[in-house]
């Protein structure tokens, strides 16, 4: 393929239809399901893979490697800081092993179902305190950004009346127009913010997450330094993908309300429309990157050792060879839970436990209080963050 005619990868959905991939991408996928895209304005190119089986054969494969310091990696920007060790995702073993290996215990699913009660008793609190005296609100303000943020504040041991400041810089690193100096600057604010927490815990510990990172620096298992980044990767994606998932989800359902009773029939219908949401959104459209350390053959088409791989997730978790009907939103789908919107591999969510469990408490009871609930403006006029690479909604007027 030539560079006249190889497309510039983009974030811009269609205005009619917001809520699906790019058109091309979805044309790409049947017609030409791997093929070359530019980035960085064309002065870089990158492996674009569609298809469900065929992102699920990068993401797996330890040919593909995350590590941003290869020359040439496809990152999302063409000035990308090198990421420290807390940004374990971008990272191949061994430093991710050890990485994600001091926090495996903090997300297992016996442990975050031990959360529940208080994820449940958040949610309830928000929205009594939405709806005291009030008919209306912009609900990314008042619930969808507040429950996630609370939720991994009270998990790390980390103060809520500080959410203004961390999460004014965590949105500079999903903002598609931040440069690299810009990114640097708010994680070193963070990562300052954060140590300076890490250092009150060693004197006074509690049974938070960031008490027992400073068990691992005394028994040597990491560094102060990689405490602390790890501490601001967990603060950033611990509330910013779970509050865009919370808003993109209600407007998908506000736009087929018919799929609402499925979500409140019970735990398990609830559990399942959740993965449906995930699939059908899958709100990290930026792609996820990989770097080829060696030839690999997918689909049939070789990648050569030194070119960059980019797996965009909500285009293969459209896939109709793997989803019947796939860009209608059916919360009864019964494989919806075999979407990628998590990634896939030793590198998918640590933290997907926790997002299930806010996403499968909060949707049903936001719309089991507010069965009136609609939006405030016209579809049309809701803003949607295409300049980022997480998807979501800046803000979300509603009524009841």
């Amino acid at each position: 393929m030539s560079s006249v005619d190889t497309p510039a990868y983009s974030l811009t959905r269609p205005k009619n239809t917001p809520l699906d991939p790019p058109p091309l991408y979805s044309r790409l996928r049947d017609e030409n399901p791997i093929t070359q895209v530019t980035i960085w304005d064309g002065r870089h190119s990158a492996w674009l893979v569609t298809r469900w089986e065929d992102a699920r054969a990068v993401l797996g494969n330890p040919a593909f490697s995350s590590d941003q310091s290869h020359s040439g990696f496809p990152s999302q920007r063409p000035d990308m800081p090198p990421l420290a060790h807390g940004f374990f995702a971008n990272y191949d073993p061994p430093i991710h092993t050890t990485m994600r290996s001091t926090l495996t215990r903090e997300f297992m699913i016996k442990r975050i179902g031990a959360l529940r009660p208080g994820i449940a008793s958040t949610t309830t609190r928000l929205l009594d305190e939405m709806t005291r005296s009030e008919r209306s609100a912009d609900l990314v303000e008042r619930f969808t950004l507040p429950l996630p943020s609370l939720v991994i504040c009270d998990l790390l041991g980390v103060p809520y009346e500080d959410h203004e400041y961390f999460q004014k810089r965590s949105r500079v690193f999903v903002d598609a127009h931040a440069t690299g100096e810009q990114f640097t600057q708010a994680w070193e604010e963070l990562n300052a913010y954060l140590a300076d927490l890490l250092t009150a815990k060693r004197g006074n510990p509690g049974d938070d997450v960031l008490s027992r990172l400073t068990e691992h620096v005394d028994a040597g298992t990491v560094t102060e330094r990689d405490a602390s980044d790890l501490a601001v990767f967990l603060l950033f994606a611990g509330h910013e993908t779970t509050a865009n998932m919370l808003a993109l989800s209600t407007v998908a359902l506000l736009r087929d309300p018919a799929q609402i009773p499925r979500l409140l029939a019970g735990p398990t219908e609830a559990a399942n429309a959740v993965e449906e949401l995930l699939r059908y959104l899958s709100i990290v459209h930026g792609g996820l990157r990989r770097y080829a350390l060696e030839d690999v053959t997918i689909g049939g088409v070789t990648i050569s050792a030194g070119e960059g791989v980019i797996v965009p997730v909500h285009v293969a978790n459209r896939d109709p060879e793997s989803f019947t009907d796939p860009d209608s939103l059916d919360l009864g789908r019964d494989n919806a839970r075999r979407h990628v919107a998590f990634g896939y591999g030793i590198h998918q969510c640590l933290g997907q436990p926790l997002a299930r469990a806010e996403l499968q408490i909060a949707l049903p009871e936001l719309f089991r209080r507010l069965p009136g609930l609609r939006l405030a403006v016209p579809f049309e006029d809701i803003a949607f963050k295409e300049n980022t690479f997480v998807y979501g909604v800046d803000e979300l007027p509603v009524v009841w």
